[in-house]
């Protein structure tokens, strides 16, 4: 993406030729290369309505790319930003850097950051319009560096704005911020499903399944598996897992049954299958095919099989039952569907036996209810009857008991039903649940589509569509047969191939759309209802465009001849298509609808899956089919780095004069009693005259003399006593044990103090304390060698000279130095006032914790050159705990005495 260089006309707005050699460099590193904005988030996926309120960025609340989790995230970002600003700051700066920062969650974030151009540069800030990014850099410039770690923006920024404005832009000007709000095409249909100007629905797709021979159906056995059974007209049933894996056994083996042939357009052969309601518990399932027996006329037969007993993904062979045969008396119209209806009976479509024009009989099979050809059938497939058939009769059944009509028959009047389906209903108010709607195969002039209801007369072969077909027929008063609800002649398509009601959860946009299909035009089209009317209204669908469907892993073609669709168990919808109709042929490839105009919240679809006992081997799936975008290339980039803050604020004038606990390290001021009573010090003054060091509730503090100086610690904690610690150290500030704890506790007091002042914005939970055995051993080390380190000192120098060395030395840098994690070793305190270590191996977790600040907090003086700052990894705690004891006492003796420096035994400067 080329960056545009232009900038004012003014001279003194020119940048030098060093800074238009930088624009170059930048410029250079991106080849140019078209660019297709289109609604797209940071994790690769279209924008979505959050289920909760947002209570950070809520301007995106309604639609965009954050729920509750990433926009807490964000504020958490945002807060801890603040925090090491000034109040003046604070005040020029907060809502323009909110702005920025909630851009993660608008809905062309991927534009924003450039995340759809896989040949731009990684962006960490959004693409900002120059006027804006001129105000932005105006005030805000001093927040750069917490936003992005990228050296050359961070220089760029505090050297030029115009150039630092130029990185940031974007060279469409309609998509940067906050021109991307502004443009009416952008903003006008956002979160609905896209239209091309014809008025189609732009739909893009993901292949699931591939290198079958012409697949039939595909549906879901309902037992929390989430497995898929793919049947290929041939016989053979296979299992797909739920990770797109195929098992090398098939489920089902008829090949040796069905009858069919290689011939292009042979209707024959495996043409149905449902699943028992209750197959879960018992086992049984049902399939619809073609046979021939001895040489014989065709038949169709309708048999239950049962699953093996010793493998979920296999079907017992033997356990075939035949329900029903019916003669037919063409290779043709063969019908086959099955389902079972919410009243737990099973529905069988027939087609009319074949031919053209349902020749057979004075009116046809269709109008005939004696005949069981042309008809919508319903059965009760859990008992039989007296009469020696594999079944019973609902007993309300339309035409049960009828003299003329056959008692299974549930509608008639049907040609060639070509894939049904059961309505799921709205997910919310459950409309339409239970509804079947069918597509009927046309003669000659039209296609249609019949939502089934009890005893409906659907007009074949009186009527075609809306159309008459039989005259005679179509003119008798007593046909009363039942409209489709949609109908399309030849010039769409020629053989429409029935759909579902899209009930899923990914695609919100398209929830309660009928969705089908024409198996010779290869197109694809909706119906969408007018609930007030009850009317159906066509909305065409079609394959998005390019910039539509750039998405990782999406396609935007398929395969012509649309043999079936189906619905797994989640309610997402599929449908099967094949390049070449033949039995034979191995080009049958299943593809999944993916609305890229919005999806659900992140979450709410998650689907809790039954384990899968898999006895043999597992083909993964490897795609066939071209995407929009070159997998080979990442086409977009993770969000933002959440890198935490560990730069301090810079100290003022005004902050080094301040006296707080931190004072108490100057040597001026040295004396206990001023240190306790300091504002960040939460102790009285009656502690101020004894030894007691306690400083939070997590610290057991023992009832201590006035006249004693032992330091208890946490009931965790072996309380470690120095018998040489008297009641002077509590009194005078001769005694570095005083000055520690004094200095130490105050600091800790004072982080607490802030701790609970942001706890409305993010509660900080304290771990318990553990005992650690090596910990203690290594506090009494520390005490002896500190012990020493006294008497030597006291024979080396004078007490005033003293007493400065050692505040100066022992002053601790609450944002680089980690309480928790116990790495500064004090060798007179024995209370961590914010936490203690539960053992060396948590040493990790405690030193990634950052320690926050409270907007106008006290900063660093010019003391912070002195702070002892723990760069070790927590995996060589032990070793690390050691050398700093050394370290530091090194450093200690050389800070008294001014003795010349001395190498570190392990060759690394600890800096203090």
């Amino acid at each position: 993406m080329t960056r545009d260089a232009a900038g004012p006309s003014s001279s003194s707005m020119t940048p030098s030729f060093l800074e238009f050699i930088l624009i170059v460099s930048v410029m250079l590193l991106v080849p140019v290369q078209p660019v297709s904005a289109h609604p797209q988030c940071l994790d690769f996926e279209p924008p979505f309505k959050p289920l909760w309120h947002l209570e950070f960025c809520k301007q995106y609340e309604t639609f965009g790319c954050c729920d509750q989790k990433t926009d807490n995230q964000i504020a958490e970002r945002y807060w801890d930003i603040i925090d090491h600003l000034e109040i003046a700051d604070y005040e020029l700066c907060a809502d323009m850097l909110k702005e920025v920062m909630c851009q993660e969650c608008s809905p062309y974030a991927a534009h924003l950051f450039d995340a759809e151009d896989p040949y731009t540069p990684v962006r960490e800030l959004p693409g900002l319009c120059f006027g804006f990014c001129s105000e932005f850099h105006g005030k805000c410039r001093h927040v750069v560096k917490y936003l992005t770690e990228n050296q050359l923006l961070q220089n760029t920024c505090e050297r030029d704005m115009l150039t630092f404005c130029h990185m940031v832009d974007l060279s469409d000007q309609d998509y940067c911020y906050p021109n991307v709000l502004k443009t009416p095409d952008l903003t006008g249909n956002l979160g609905q499903v896209v239209e091309d100007p014809r008025g189609c629905l732009q739909l893009c797709l993901t292949e699931v399944a591939n290198n079958l021979r012409n697949p039939v159906l595909m549906l879901h056995s309902n037992d929390d598996t989430h497995r898929m059974f793919i049947a290929e007209q041939v016989g053979f049933v296979w299992v797909y897992l739920h990770d797109g894996s195929r098992l090398e056994q098939p489920f089902l083996d008829l090949t040796g049954e069905v009858l069919t042939t290689p011939w292009l357009g042979d209707e024959r052969g495996f043409l149905g299958m449902a699943f028992h309601p209750k197959y879960q518990d018992n086992g049984r399932f049902f399939i619809y095919y073609s046979i021939q027996v001895n040489s014989g006329p065709d038949n169709i037969r309708v048999s239950e099989m049962k699953v093996s007993a010793y493998d979920m993904n296999m079907a017992d062979p033997y356990s075939e039952r035949v329900i029903i045969e019916i003669e037919e008396p063409a290779a043709n119209h063969n019908g086959g569907q099955l389902l079972f209806g919410l009243d737990g009976y099973l529905y069988i479509f027939t087609g009319d036996g074949g031919k053209a024009g349902d020749p057979f009989g004075k009116y046809g099979n269709a109008q005939n209810k004696s005949a069981l050809l042309g008809k919508v059938l319903r059965i009760d497939v859990d008992g039989s009857d007296t009469n020696g058939r594999q079944y019973r009769i609902p007993p309300d059944n339309p035409f049960l008991g009828a003299p003329d009509a056959r008692p299974e028959v549930f509608a008639y009047g049907v040609r060639n039903m070509w894939r049904c389906s059961v309505d799921r209903g709205d997910p919310v108010s459950r409309y339409g649940r239970g509804r079947i709607f069918c597509g009927d195969v046309g003669q000659n002039r039209y296609e249609e589509i019949d939502i089934i209801v009890k005893g409906g007369n659907y007009g074949w072969r009186a009527k075609e569509g809306f159309e008459c077909y039989d005259m005679k027929l179509c003119h008798n008063s007593s046909l009363n047969d039942i409209l489709p609800i949609f109908a399309y002649s030849h010039h769409v398509g020629k053989s429409v191939t029935g759909g579902y009601v899209y009930r899923g959860c990914e695609s919100p946009n398209l929830n309660g759309l009928y969705i089908f299909g024409d198996f010779m035009s290869g197109r694809i089209m909706a119906l969408e209802e007018d609930k007030t009317t009850g009317n159906w209204k066509e909305r065409s669908v079609c394959m998005g465009e390019i910039k539509t469907c750039s998405f990782p892993g999406l396609i935007n073609h398929h395969h012509k001849f649309i043999i079936s669709f189906a619905e797994d168990e989640a309610g997402e919808l599929y449908f099967l298509a094949t390049a070449y109709p033949s039995t034979e042929s191995p080009f049958g490839t299943v593809f999944k609808f993916m609305d890229p105009s919005r999806r659900a919240p992140p979450g709410k679809c998650k689907q809790k899956l039954l384990p899968v006992k898999v006895r043999g081997k597992k083909f993964p799936f490897v795609p066939k089919e071209l995407t929009v975008l070159d997998t080979n290339e990442k086409p977009t980039r993770p969000p933002p780095r959440k890198f935490k803050l560990t730069t301090k604020p810079p100290v003022t004038s005004s902050q080094v004069k301040t006296t707080t606990a931190d004072s108490a390290t100057n040597a001026d001021s040295a004396t206990t009693a001023d240190s306790a009573t300091t504002a960040d010090s939460a102790t009285t003054a009656d502690s101020a005259t004894t030894a007691d060091s306690a400083t939070n509730a997590d610290s057991a503090t023992t009832a201590a003399s006035a006249t004693t100086a032992d330091i208890a610690t946490t009931a965790d904690s072996a309380t470690t006593a120095d018998s040489t610690t008297t009641a002077d150290s509590t009194t005078t500030a001769d005694s570095t044990t005083t000055a520690d704890s004094t200095t130490m506790t105050s600091t800790a007091l004072k982080l607490k103090w802030k701790s609970l002042d942001k706890k409305a914005r993010k509660k900080n939970k304290l771990k318990p304390r553990k005992k650690s055995k090596v910990l203690n051993e290594q506090t009494a080390d520390t005490q002896m060698e500190d012990n020493t380190l006294r008497r030597k000192s006291k024979k080396r120098g004078g007490g005033k000279e003293r007493r400065r060395k050692k505040t100066s030395v022992i002053k601790p840098d609450s944002n680089q130095v980690n309480l928790n994690s116990n790495h500064t070793v004090i060798a007179s305190l024995k209370v961590n006032a914010l936490e203690t270590p539960m053992n060396l191996k948590d040493n990790t977790d405690h030193t990634k914790k950052k320690i926050h600040r409270r907007k106008g907090a006290r900063k660093q003086t010019k003391h912070e050159k002195d702070s002892i700052m723990s760069k070790e990894p927590a995996s060589d705690n032990n070793a690390f705990m050691n050398k700093t004891i050394t370290d530091w006492t090194k450093s200690s003796r050389t800070m008294r005495n001014q003795p010349q420096e001395k190498s570190n035994p392990g060759g690394t400067d600890k800096g203090l």
